[in-house]
């Protein structure tokens, strides 16, 4: 006998399927409560000097920058120029940290991952306080955060790889490596990633010419602005700061152009410091020191070929603070946790900032904090931390999902690595370079759950 089967109608459905994420909308709406708090209980915004004002300083006038900084992030505060204001910068940053969370949930949940593992890849992101501050601050690490992992959500969007989608998430690579240059060498790596798992020379080709061509066309720009074909100018600064705390010149013999560079005898907490210690070598010479990139990077090189054991010694060193316990200053001067306090800080007396009140946002001030909002903050702080072993497992986690569903889980968790070290490997340990890591490490281990995976 055969009996009917009742259809439940179109608005049951759109009902039961909302129902189905309602600890996510919960989830979020205490989220976007936070970074509330967060704009009430520190006015206007977190600026650091030098490198917020930088931006802000590009932003009015675009050019490549022969430094650390290139143009992807000022390209953003210039479209907000408008409304002269760095408070709504921030603003608009806490929004993308929720987008970053909304997405990191959507491709959990296309990639069939049960509503509580999607969930709870988007915590950390969500509800840790140095993802608040960080999205508090003229920074380019929330921008770079959402576009570092809306590439590898695009290219998991679908079990197989489109033309499109592959173009589409190799802009956002290029778009990723104009924000912080660290996302070149991960481009690479998801390229070298797909082509193992065979996704097809389209697909592929697709990813690189998207990929290289903004790429190109920025370097050509440089090219013009500072006589050399590149994205930065300030890579074997960087590179060489690296090595100063390892090099030892008997062992490397350079030549005498290159010798200039050796270690003088200047102390530094980390490597980085170096970069901007006046007695090291590097700033001995006359002129500007990123004017002798090309020099410090021929040293640079030299020096790991001679030493290459003492090089991954250093970075494996440097790269093990993330997983500490108790945060480890690093270099001694930074704040690593915990930075929610009460006061006022003003501003140094610098020419920029000047220019910048003047050109950018007339009400560019020292932070202040207000309370009751800074004081919950300050409290809530030392809960929501996310702890080096806990990263640790949730990179494990990622290594297992790898192993068993390669195809979908090996490109987050190598990009999630090569996040973690890359940063150490060619400047240093800095826990601001630690946050990018955590979601891509969370999409990797979530995809370790038996369901995840098919469509």
């Amino acid at each position: 006998m055969l009996t009917a089967t009742r259809v439940a109608p179109p608005s049951r459905r759109r009902l039961a399927a909302l129902a189905d994420h309602r600890v996510f909308a919960v989830s979020l709406a205490l989220a976007a409560a936070l970074r509330v708090v967060t704009m009430l209980g520190y006015r206007p915004a977190t600026l650091y000097w030098y490198d917020s004002f930088t931006y802000l300083d590009t932003a009015v006038h675009p050019a490549p920058s022969a430094t650390f900084h290139p143009i992807g992030y000022p390209l953003l505060l210039r479209a907000l120029l408008p409304f002269h204001s760095v408070e709504l910068v921030a603003a608009v940053q806490h929004v993308i940290g929720l987008a970053t969370g909304i997405l990191l949930y959507a491709v959990l949940r296309r990639r069939s991952a049960p509503g509580w593992v999607a969930v709870s890849a988007t915590v950390p992101l969500l509800f840790d306080a140095s993802f608040l501050r960080l999205e508090h601050a003229v920074l380019s690490d929330t921008q770079f955060i959402f576009l570092i992992v809306a590439g590898p959500a695009v290219l998991m969007w679908s079990p197989r790889l489109s033309v499109r989608a592959a173009a589409g998430a190799g802009l956002l690579f290029a778009a990723a490596t104009l924000t912080r240059t660290i996302a070149l060498p991960l481009l690479l790596l998801v390229v070298l990633v797909l082509a193992v798992r065979r996704v097809g020379r389209r697909p592929l080709a697709a990813l690189v010419l998207a990929g290289a061509l903004p790429l190109a066309g920025y370097a050509a720009w440089y090219a013009q602005h500072h006589g050399r074909f590149a994205v930065s100018g300030a890579d074997g600064v960087a590179l060489w700061a690296r090595t100063m705390t390892f090099a030892d010149c008997a062992r490397v013999q350079p030549p005498p152009d290159l010798a200039r560079l050796c270690p003088n005898g200047t102390e530094a907490d980390a490597a980085s410091e170096y970069v901007w210690a006046p007695g090291s070598s590097l700033n001995l010479l006359p002129g500007d020191r990123f004017a002798h990139n090309d020099l410090a990077r021929s040293f640079a090189i030299d020096a790991i070929l001679a030493q290459p054991l003492d090089y991954l010694g250093d970075v494996v060193r440097d790269t093990a603070i993330a997983f500490s316990w108790t945060p480890i200053p690093h270099p001694d001067r930074t704040t690593p946790a915990f930075g929610f306090r009460i006061g006022h800080w003003e501003l140094p007396d610098q020419p920029l900032i000047d220019k910048v009140r003047r050109e950018y946002d007339p009400d560019v001030r020292g932070l202040s904090s207000v309370s009751p909002y800074a004081d919950f903050l300050v409290a809530y702080q030392y809960a929501a931390y996310l702890r080096g072993p806990f990263l640790g497992l949730i990179l494990l986690l990622g290594a297992v999902a790898a192993v068993r569903r390669p195809r979908v889980a090996a490109m987050p968790w190598a990009l999630a690595v090569g996040l973690l070290i890359g940063p150490v490997a060619v400047l240093d340990f800095d826990h601001r370079y630690v946050l990018p890591v955590i979601p891509v490490a969370c999409l990797a281990a979530a995809l370790a759950h038996p369901r995840c995976g098919r469509s």
